[in-house]
């Protein structure tokens, strides 16, 4: 039996079973390749996206459960009209190697939503679940924080 869920404002009804993970639907079905595979066990934080604004890890969330919108980077901002975090992430050249970074900025904007201006330990905090091996964490503290000023004065 098909299984609906909206993913970036479209709904999708997707003809699999309810255990395999978001994050293979959103690749391999939907062909949304922004979120990336890291480690499988929601440890790296490579597939992270947002349901309800939430960040979750979507290698560990099963297609049955996923209850809500999800967000992955593909709606984040556009290639016209970039986001403040995605402008920021730009502005401190966050990205190196680039994989963690739809994750990181997954993260980044969940964060943002329930924390308008975020000190250093909050975004400590928030971010840890994220690996980045490109050791980009001060460029990306730096971003948030840049990100959170935009959205304020906008």
């Amino acid at each position: 039996m098909p299984v609906s869920l909206t993913v970036n404002g479209t709904r999708h009804s997707v003809d699999l079973p309810e255990d395999v993970p978001l994050l293979w639907v959103l690749r391999d079905e939907l062909g949304l390749t922004g979120t990336k595979y890291g480690c499988g066990v929601a440890a790296c934080g490579a597939c992270t996206v947002q349901i309800d604004g939430e960040a979750v890890r979507s290698c560990q969330i099963a297609l049955g459960d996923v209850a809500g919108a999800v967000t992955t980077i593909e709606g984040v901002g556009t290639p016209d009209a970039l986001s403040a975090i995605q402008q920021a992430w730009a502005a401190h050249q966050v990205a190196q190697c680039g994989y963690c970074q739809s994750g990181q900025i997954m993260q980044a904007a969940a964060l943002l939503a329930q924390t308008p201006a975020p000190s250093d330990e909050e975004i400590d905090e928030a971010m840890q679940g994220n690996l980045c091996r490109c050791g980009t964490y001060p460029r990306i503290r730096a971003a948030i924080h840049s990100a959170a000023q935009m959205m304020k004065e906008a």
